[in-house]
């Protein structure tokens, strides 16, 4: 039951990503992937007002 649910509310977010043409050009960054991976989780939470985006990150170098 609560796997069903944790899919939908994916779902719904993604399809909100989608409606906001997150998907139209491939994110090159993490900061483009990381914004649609906000987005999903917020789910049905993004009808609600909520935008939520990654504006910078840095990813971890490798050690040397």
């Amino acid at each position: 039951m609560f796997s069903t649910l944790l899919l939908i509310w994916c779902a719904i977010g993604l399809i909100a990503a989608g409606q906001r043409h997150y998907f139209d050009s491939s994110p090159t960054n993490c900061a483009g992937w990381g914004t649609i991976a906000v987005t999903a989780l917020a789910g049905p939470l993004n009808y609600m007002g909520v935008n939520p985006k990654v504006d910078d990150c840095t990813l971890p170098q490798p050690s040397q």
